[in-house]
């Protein structure tokens, strides 16, 4: 049997994410969980000013604005919401942001599109899963901006 996560066409940033979800049981899962919702940077001060319409992801029940930035032909993201509120949604973008944040956009563009179910699988948290997509729908779409320039 292959190792689904041993796709050699997945970064190894994300292949690394994507191994260790898959070998930790529900409580493990939920204790990394909290462990990276710790781990979600501020919101740079350089992004609090800037007009939020197009930084919003509306599909996610919880107030969450993602913010691309390009340097050095890297890309990295930064994200606004309440960790307090949402330890899901942030330990999520923690976790996605450690796997592409400095790394060419075609990082964030080859993350699967069932990332966030392989990671998420057997937490309980399917309600969750649709506003992730959305987010990591967001991200990718920043990433392929970003190429285009």
């Amino acid at each position: 049997m292959t190792d689904p996560v041993a796709d050699h066409t997945l970064p190894p940033s994300v292949a690394r994410v994507l191994r260790t979800f898959r070998s930790l049981g529900r409580e493990e899962k939920m204790q990394t969980l909290l462990h990276f919702a710790r781990k979600l940077e501020p919101l740079p001060e350089r992004f609090r000013a800037l007009d939020r319409t197009e930084f919003t992801v509306p599909e996610c029940q919880t107030r969450v604005d993602l913010f691309p930035e390009m340097r050095d032909g890297n890309l990295y993201f930064y994200a606004d919401l309440d960790p307090r509120q949402s330890p899901t949604i942030a330990a999520f973008l923690a976790i996605l942001f450690s796997a592409v944040n400095g790394h060419p956009p075609e990082t964030t563009l080859a993350i699967p599109a069932d990332f966030v179910r392989r990671m998420m699988e057997g937490i309980g948290l399917a309600g969750r899963e649709a506003g992730l997509d959305a987010m990591l729908a967001r991200v990718k779409r920043h990433a392929q901006l970003a190429l285009a320039r």
